[in-house]
């Protein structure tokens, strides 16, 4: 039986983003200009149907209001790569580790520009959150919507953290 796919679009404070689902599961949260989009052809037909959840989640989360998204997901990719996204879903919000440390995390400690290559394939950003990832340096790198949204989302996530209570 072929999965059934469907997309939308969310406004968001870093711009459109393209939400598609692979039977009623989050499959892809792509932003504007990302490297690595697949064909919009694959996307299924758009509706607004079956993204209340999602779009409510993603809300929150620019609002300062939701730290963990709960949407369920289907990841496809590789073992490995599943591995380095589900580790990815394991980095606190409001924190930040590098793609070293990243590599040891899931065991493969000299596979730093394997993890760097499949963190960048992520297919849902911010909900898998890729842009927590950064240099050994601690400096931004590579983010597949560009670095200032990376930016922007790591200074979204530092003020809610730090806000005083």
């Amino acid at each position: 039986m072929k999965a059934t796919r469907t997309h939308t679009f969310i406004d968001s404070p870093i711009g459109p983003l393209t939400s598609v689902q692979t039977d009623g599961a989050l499959s892809g949260l792509y932003l504007a200009e990302h490297r690595h989009r697949p064909d919009p052809a694959t996307f299924g037909l758009r509706t607004d149907c079956g993204f209340e959840q999602i779009r409510e989640q993603l809300d929150e989360y620019f609002a300062g209001e939701r730290t963990e998204f709960t949407v369920p997901l289907t990841l496809v990719g590789t073992e490995f790569q599943r591995s380095v996204w589900a580790a990815l879903r394991a980095i606190d919000y409001g924190a930040t580790c590098t793609y070293a440390e990243l590599a040891v995390e899931i065991g493969r400690p000299t596979a730093i520009r394997a993890v760097a290559a499949a963190n960048g394939r992520n297919p849902v950003s911010i909900v898998v959150p890729c842009h927590r990832v950064i240099g050994s340096d601690g400096t931004l790198t590579g983010y597949a919507g560009g670095l200032e949204r990376k930016r922007f989302l790591l200074d979204r996530e530092s003020r809610t953290v730090h806000a005083p209570a």
